[in-house]
Order: C-alpha cells, then structure tokens, then sequence
C-alpha cells in the first residue's frame, strides 16, 4: 500500500474539530489542562484510530484568533494526549502563503499526520493563486497529508477543474467537501467522481447520503463527537453496514436539533464555531469555556435551550439539573 493510500486509510471515520478551552483572564490564554482532559474524553468515549481523526486548531477550535505559536502548541497537545492512538490533523488555513509553508513544516515535525487547508480568504483569490498556494504546503511537508476545506462561504469556491489539479499532487489525501447547494449537483458530481482519489470528509451533512458506495465519502464532519462520542462511533458502524434508514433517523432526529440551534445562535447573537460546542461539553461535565472574542459568550444566553436540546436528543451523561 502506497503512503497515499495509508494517509487515505487514515482519514476515514468521524472528522473531530477538538475545541480549544480558553482560561478568562486578560488575553484568554490556552488551558492546557482542559485541552487534554478534551481528548481524553474523546478517547475514553471509545474512539480510536480505526473510527476518528481528530482536527487541532481548526475553526471550532478559534484558529483565526490564536497567534501562530498557540496554533502549534495546542496541536502538540493534542498530538501528545492521543500517544498515536487516533491521528490528528493540525488546522493550516492562513491569508498568507509564507505562514502556509511555517505551519505546514511545523505540523510535521511535531508528528502531525494531516493539516487542513483551505483557500485564503478576505481576497477572492484565482483558483490558479490557490493551486500554487497548495503546492508550496505540500512542497513544504512532504511527509504529511494534505486535507483541501472548500469554505466556499467566505472564499473562492473550488470548481470541478480545480479538484481534478489539486488530485495531480500526491499528498493531497482528503478533500472536506461542502458546496453550494444548487441544481448542478456540485457536491455529488466531484464525490461521485474522486472518491476513489481522496477520502471524501462530507462536510454537507448528507451523511445517509454520501456514504452509499455512488459517491463513497468516507468521513464525516462530526460536531456531536465532542460530547457524545458514543454518537459518532454508532454512525461509523451503521455507515459500515449499509444501514442508510438509520443514518438518516439519526441525522433528523439527534443531529438537526444541534445545528438548528447553532444557526439560532448564529443568527441572533454571536457568529464563529465552536460555542454551541463548549456549552454541550460543560453541560456533560467537561471543563470549558468561552471563544475568544469577537465570538461574544453564549453560554449565560443559551444555556436552558442548550439543556433542552441534549434532553430531547438523548444526549448521556449530562450533569445539569
């Protein structure tokens, strides 16, 4: 089996966005102790490198708020507190080509099996922009995988051509796949076409859908996973014994009522990722915490419709009253 292919092999499963625990002081530094505790639960929760990859530093995790020295640092944690039990991928997206290139070589002299990459943002950039940007990380590292995020929301949105080049650079392993949702199918077409090329992470939420062996995702952007990992280990299961009818129920019936709320949140009071997260891993005992501002601290807002919600989805282990 080729590198490529174990980096492939690798990236199946639940896609896990580890939320960074911040302490509130001045500056919110990084709580190390609760960024391990995270992971152990995680661990303790019964994933393992055959059903998870865990992402450090990615958007439910405050990237865009960290320096580039905590960005590194709690990617060591993470990769220190799993002891190669579950691969991990470090967050990489960036504005700037040259710190592409910094954390690209950082993650893989910390171990990092993956980073997560997606095309710069504030400026529309040309896909021909983006295509280089992508050969210098993977120039930069050549031991580790690269995984491509279409943020189509806030940058250049990755066309059909454009994967068919990013799929002639060989550690270009994963594509986290989300588009647009329109009448040409985008999301179907390039998985149906290059499932075979990378490990497809559905990060549309099709979940029931993705996975039939027509478009062949492989791995699944998982929000739940971070206080019921219990969910994301079912999904895999059902997902590998063709068990669509049930995906589908428990999308419908455990997930939507999460992320209808997310987009409640989103919508009238505080925009990032992450902070429907942490006040469901405080509401099952873990350490917590705000995100950094400018994400303004939902939790004293939202916490009874937060409990409500786990409650009604069978979420274990909750410690609320």
């Amino acid at each position: 089996m080729s590198r490529t292919d174990i980096l492939k092999k690798k990236l199946e499963g639940c896609y896990v966005t580890v939320p960074t625990p911040f302490r509130d002081e001045e500056g919110f530094p990084v709580d190390e102790a609760a960024l391990r505790t995270y992971v152990r639960f995680l661990i303790e929760g019964g994933l393992t490198a055959d059903t998870a990859v865990f992402l450090a530093g990615g958007a439910a995790g405050d990237f865009s708020t960290m320096s580039f020295d905590e960005r590194v640092r709690v990617a060591e944690i993470v990769i220190d507190e799993v002891a190669g039990r579950v691969p991990v991928a470090m967050g990489a997206q960036t504005t700037s080509t040259l710190e592409l290139v910094r954390l690209a070589q950082a993650a893989q002299r910390i171990g990092a099996d993956f980073i997560q990459v997606s095309c710069p943002f504030y400026f529309s950039h040309t896909e021909a922009d983006f295509e280089e940007f992508v050969r210098a990380a993977a120039e930069a590292a050549p031991d580790i995988g690269l995984i491509i995020y279409n943020t189509f929301w806030n940058t250049t949105n990755i066309s059909f051509a454009m994967v068919e080049r990013l799929a002639q650079i060989p550690n270009v392993v994963g594509l986290k796949w989300a588009t647009p949702r329109t009448d040409a199918m985008e999301f179907e077409s390039v998985a149906a076409r290059f499932s075979k090329r990378f490990t497809i992470i559905d990060n549309n939420l099709f979940f029931a859908f993705s996975a039939m062996p027509a478009l062949g995702a492989r791995a699944f952007e998982v929000h739940l996973c971070n206080f019921w990992p219990e969910w994301g280990l079912k999904l895999v299961r059902e997902i590998g014994a063709g068990n669509y009818t049930e995906v589908a129920r428990m999308l419908v019936e455990e997930a939507m009522p999460f992320y209808k709320l997310w987009v409640e949140i989103e919508r009238d009071f505080t925009s990032g990722d992450g902070y429907l997260d942490k006040l469901c891993m405080e509401l099952v005992g873990l350490p917590s915490s705000r995100c950094r501002p400018p994400t303004r601290d939902a939790r004293p807002h939202y916490r009874a419709a937060t409990l409500a919600m786990m409650r009604a989805i069978g979420t274990p282990n909750l410690v609320a009253g």
